[in-house]
Order: structure tokens, then C-alpha cells, then sequence
């Protein structure tokens, strides 16, 4: 049994190795950073919005702690805006465009997706 997987990963390596040996050799010059990258590049896109995740709703508080006064919820289908955030956005300071609450939530539910260049 050890003997037959030796040789089927041998025999996998040499029909990866194969194509790649005998391709040619490149010729033409790389291309420089500068012009591989095109001109729209999805990092002067605007940013994405912010947005509830990983639960459908979240208590907007007086101050930025879970032990200050719940002042409303910020549910995930409503808009809002962002006022404000503190360091490292633990937590940010919106108003709920549905209930016009303003006030504190937490950052670990609140933020903004991240958008992935695959340029």
C-alpha cells in the first residue's frame, strides 16, 4: 500500500513537471509595475458601505460601552450614517436613517466589506 502511493505521487509530479519543462522560454522583456497595473484599478473605486453583519440587529448605545444606556436597535435592513469612529473602529457613532436614533455600536457588527483587487 505505502509502495502504490509513493508511485502515484511520483507519477502526478512528473505529469506536472512535464508540461513545464518543455514549455519555451519567455523572450519578451516583463512588463514593468507601472504599465501591468490598468489604469481603472479597482483601488480608486469608491469605497463599499457600511453595513450590519453576522446578526440582524444591533443596540445603539448612549456612549461607546455595553454598559452605557440602549438608546435604540439598528436593524440590518435600515440605513445609516457614519458620524464618527473610535480607534481601530471598535466602536462608531451612526444615525439610523429609519428611526433617526443616533448614538454608539459596536464595530464588531458594523463596518464596511472589503473590496479584493484580483487585478
Amino acid at each position: 500500500m505505502y509502495a502504490r502511493h509513493i508511485a502515484v505521487l511520483a507519477a502526478t509530479a512528473a505529469a506536472v513537471a512535464l508540461p513545464l519543462l518543455s514549455a519555451p522560454a519567455a523572450t519578451a522583456a516583463p512588463q514593468s509595475v507601472a504599465t501591468a497595473v490598468p489604469a481603472s484599478s479597482c483601488t480608486t473605486n469608491p469605497y463599499l458601505p457600511w453595513a450590519v453583519h453576522g446578526t440582524s440587529a444591533v443596540t445603539i448605545r448612549s456612549k461607546a460601552t455595553t454598559k452605557s444606556t440602549a438608546v435604540g436597535v439598528l436593524y440590518k435592513s435600515h440605513k445609516f450614517t457614519v458620524h464618527k469612529t473610535t480607534k481601530g473602529a471598535t466602536w462608531v457613532y451612526i444615525t439610523d436613517k429609519n428611526t433617526k436614533k443616533t448614538g454608539w455600536v459596536s464595530g464588531k457588527y458594523v463596518y464596511r466589506d472589503v473590496r479584493m483587487c484580483l487585478d
